[in-house]
């Protein structure tokens, strides 16, 4: 109906077309709001139904009133439908229920096949494993970001790793690394100076496989050997120690003011969960390779590297070269932390700014906070 093809009566809401049927003659139409909704009726035509103006009067009255008496009925009704319909859709038939069970039992049995021989631990830890990789890889997709800006625009980046042995450094650099371009990074896991090395200025034998223009350079631990290993096994001489402590800090900001990016990647184990690390290793045929004599004395020495530890975050953090600590007795949220606090130090094209790029404030840890909890325990 087009009111444009109507003229209001004096009869609000009675309407009579403007033009004439050639059999029935003028139509009268009932159009009207009732209770938010819009009602509209034929009321019949002038000649066909000798139709006066008086009895189109009454005719749209009595829809009126029929109207208002069957809506609150009609809305109660559709009201009732409404609630059984949803309660049927909460209640599914038992039938359903045991239908939607065995598909699913059918589609978990087709991925797990026969799972009934293996340990449930290790079915649950590989499970897990595979949620944590896919929370990753949004990351991992952005570190690729990143080295393509680091080639774009000849930058150069340096991140250290450091940490007390199983504290989970290899393992993150492997997730880091995993999907990055092999041709622009290089990990770096030097063993002990040779004689001639000995000899040299101690951060020369680092300094040899620092970044070129375009690349990132990963340190699985580096020269802040110097400033933990080294004094707590006598490998270096007190005077020595002092030298470095003094000097590095000097030296890295040199490092940044040159263009270097560096980032200092502290994971933090507990003195706990660490034992259960080696005694994993010790246990477990595949990892047993990866324990060492001094990780045979890493516990007996917890509080000897704790003091070593505490100076070294203490003394060598600074504004262009911060330490990053990570608390890593979770290895996942560990390593998601790592990659975050990577991918915040630049500010490279392209970020996907939907990630969640905030510390999680119970791994990443600031260097304050963490000689606080020191002070109060040696736990870590």
């Amino acid at each position: 109906m087009r009111l444009t093809d109507f003229e209001l009566t004096k009869q609000n809401g009675l309407y009579l077309s403007k033009e004439e049927h050639p059999t029935f003659g003028k139509k009268y139409v009932a159009r009207f709001q009732y209770d938010k909704k819009r009602y509209v009726k034929v009321l019949g035509y002038t000649k066909r139904d000798g139709l006066t103006l008086q009895k189109a009067i009454n005719l749209i009255e009595d829809f009126r009133e029929q109207i208002s008496n069957t809506a609150p009925i009609l809305e109660q009704t559709k009201e009732t439908q409404k609630k059984q319909d949803v309660k049927k859709e909460k209640i599914p038939s038992i039938e359903n229920k045991l239908k939607t069970l065995e598909d699913e039992n059918v589609y978990l049995k087709s991925i797990l096949k026969d799972y009934k021989k293996l340990d449930p631990d290790i079915l649950e830890e590989g499970i897990q494993k595979i949620y944590d990789l896919q929370e990753l890889k949004p990351y991992q997709i952005e570190l690729i970001k990143l080295q393509d800006w680091l080639e774009k625009e000849n930058k150069r980046i340096i991140i250290l790793f450091e940490g007390r042995d199983a504290s989970g450094k290899g393992g993150a650099i492997r997730r880091i690394t995993r999907y990055m371009n092999n041709k622009h990074y290089r990990v770096v896991a030097l063993g002990k100076p040779s004689d001639v090395q000995k000899n040299q200025w101690f951060l020369q034998r680092y300094i040899e496989h620092f970044p070129t223009g375009g690349e990132a350079v990963l340190f699985d631990r580096s020269w802040y050997n110097r400033a933990m290993v080294e004094p707590v096994f006598g490998f270096c001489t007190q005077e020595e120690y002092e030298i470095f402590m003094e000097d590095i800090v000097n030296f890295e900001q040199d490092l940044v003011r040159q263009g270097m990016i560096l980032v200092k990647l502290y994971f933090s184990v507990s003195k706990e969960e660490q034992k259960r690390r080696f005694d994993r290793r010790i246990n477990d045929p595949l990892r047993h390779w990866k324990f060492s004599e001094v990780d045979m004395q890493a516990q007996d020495l917890w509080d000897e590297f704790s003091e070593k530890k505490y100076e070294m975050l203490r003394r060598t953090t600074s504004r262009s070269a911060p330490w990053h600590i990570i608390r890593s007795d979770d290895k996942h949220l560990a390593r998601l932390e790592a990659l975050k606090i990577i991918l915040n130090s630049v500010d490279y094209d392209g970020r996907n700014y939907s990630l969640n790029f905030e510390a999680n404030e119970n791994i990443n840890i600031s260097v304050q906070k963490e000689l606080l909890q020191m002070r109060k325990s040696k736990d870590y």
